[in-house]
């Protein structure tokens, strides 16, 4: 097992402040030389006190780990107030940092399997046809 407590080095390339989207943006290189990984939550907490914010408003998403280990790749957003992250980011990664329900749906082959049941009826038959067949008969 990897040694957890080992350094980390965060850098940033292609820091924008975009005012349009109320957000600082910027690709962050991670350097861990003697680690497999780290966690993103890790890497929230530590921008969140280096940009003196609150760990919430960091968004981290499309991280690489580079050929050989040691070194990742991705994409962070810093956003300056909950109101414009939940305005402009999408919706799974709300879902994800915890901000929005997920939406608990039924599995795409049974929702195409509905569909294609409802399809060989007509009127009002259609709601009734649309439910799962009754096991047992």
């Amino acid at each position: 097992m990897a040694d957890t407590s080992a350094p980390v080095t965060l850098r940033t390339r292609k820091f924008i402040t975009n005012r349009l989207l109320s957000r600082r943006q910027f690709i962050l290189d991670v350097l861990h030389p003697s680690r497999a990984n780290v966690s993103k939550s890790d890497l929230q907490e530590k921008l969140a006190t280096l940009y003196k914010t609150d760990k919430a408003r960091v968004v981290l998403f499309g991280f690489r780990t580079h050929f050989g280990g040691g070194r990742s790749t991705g994409f962070a957003l810093i956003y300056d107030d909950e109101a414009s992250q939940k305005k402009f980011e999408p919706k799974y990664r709300l879902v994800r940092s915890g901000m929005e329900p997920k939406v608990d749906k039924p599995s795409r082959k049974l929702r195409h399997e509905r569909k294609n049941r409802a399809k060989k009826v007509r009127g009002t038959k259609k709601t009734k046809a649309a439910e799962p067949p009754k096991k047992g008969k």
